[in-house]
């Protein structure tokens, strides 16, 4: 039988309670002799929180072939898990994040090998992007090229504050983001920010937004990061961790906010922003009214109003 590791969230870290049976799930035999390149925990404090951890911290979390492969299956196991309503995608070594793809590995293969891979990575964000949860990067270490595209297929990214190198350097590489960068940096930071960025492979360093203050206003929906030259590059990460604290630490203060609200909401909400954000705003509205409309006979909403009119916290069941 597969077993998952629980682990609850603490201002120290995160600590390990016990093992706990889901053998519906694809998770590491307990007969296994090796680590997984990739595993789901879950927490205990933060109900409906689950963690998508990347495990090669011999290669920083590199994107290799059976990285990307175990991490696809994984995503389909929170598609249809029924208890998850938040993800958080980080590592499980300190100050590591995803480095990119594995070149080592690259070197090795085929053309069409090379293919299967960079379809199999753009099938990988496009499933983590089109979960309908939110979904968060905590990143505590260097995200760089396709380690960045991984971030950037969360719905909110959190940069550790120590975290000194983002960005996409693939131009340098004679080739191009290849797993969605192109795109999603432009609608994030807008095309002529996403140019300078990949056109440079300019390297961006989380810390320098706090140094120049840009973290201490938490009235900021979207912290902007600092490049090298000082200006200012909005969207690329949404939180910058405070002194002491890891990303992952900063994700679940995210976390808990989003866990008060109503999961079909939340659903509700991503549906109308992703699919209101590549239309025009008259066909966006009525995107957000059909949205809108599938929640308006759901018990969460009942219990919602019940709530408020009884001054106590809501129970929300998801249906």
């Amino acid at each position: 039988m597969a077993s998952l590791r629980i682990v609850a969230p603490r201002t120290s870290g995160l600590r390990i309670l016990r093992p706990v049976p889901f053998p519906h799930l694809r998770y590491l035999s307990q007969a296994a002799s090796t680590a997984p390149v990739a595993q789901l925990t879950r927490s205990t404090e933060l109900e409906g929180l689950t963690y998508l951890e990347l495990n090669r911290p011999q290669a920083k979390n590199a994107l290799s072939v059976e990285l990307v492969d175990r991490m696809r299956q994984l995503v389909e196991d929170v598609r249809f898990d029924g208890w998850t309503r938040t993800l958080i995608l980080h590592s499980t070594a300190p100050g590591s994040f995803c480095a990119g793809a594995d070149l080592k590995e690259r070197k090795g293969m085929q053309p069409l090998e090379v293919a299967r891979f960079l379809y199999n990575l753009r099938r990988l964000l496009s499933e983590i992007e089109s979960l309908l949860l939110p979904t968060i990067a905590a990143v505590d270490g260097p995200a760089l090229g396709g380690g960045l595209e991984l971030a950037l297929a969360c719905d909110l990214r959190v940069a550790g504050s120590s975290v000194t190198k983002i960005g996409l350097p693939e131009t340098r590489l004679a080739i191009i983001p290849g797993a969605g960068g192109t795109q999603r940096l432009s609608r994030l930071v807008g095309a002529s920010r996403a140019k300078d960025l990949i056109f440079s492979s300019r390297i961006m360093a989380a810390s320098e937004a706090l140094e120049r203050g840009a973290a201490s206003l938490p009235w900021l929906l979207i912290l902007p990061g600092i490049d090298r030259t000082g200006s200012l590059i909005a969207g690329v990460v949404n939180y910058v961790s405070g002194k002491g604290q890891s990303a992952t630490e900063k994700a679940e203060e995210v976390v808990k906010e989003m866990l008060q609200a109503g999961p079909l909401a939340l659903r509700a909400a991503k549906t109308a922003i992703d699919i209101g954000a590549e239309v025009d705003l008259e066909s966006g509205l009525d995107v957000e009214r059909l949205a809108y409309q599938t929640i308006l006979s759901t018990e969460d909403r009942m219990e919602g109003l019940r709530a408020f009119a009884e001054k106590r916290k809501p129970v929300y069941q998801g249906r």
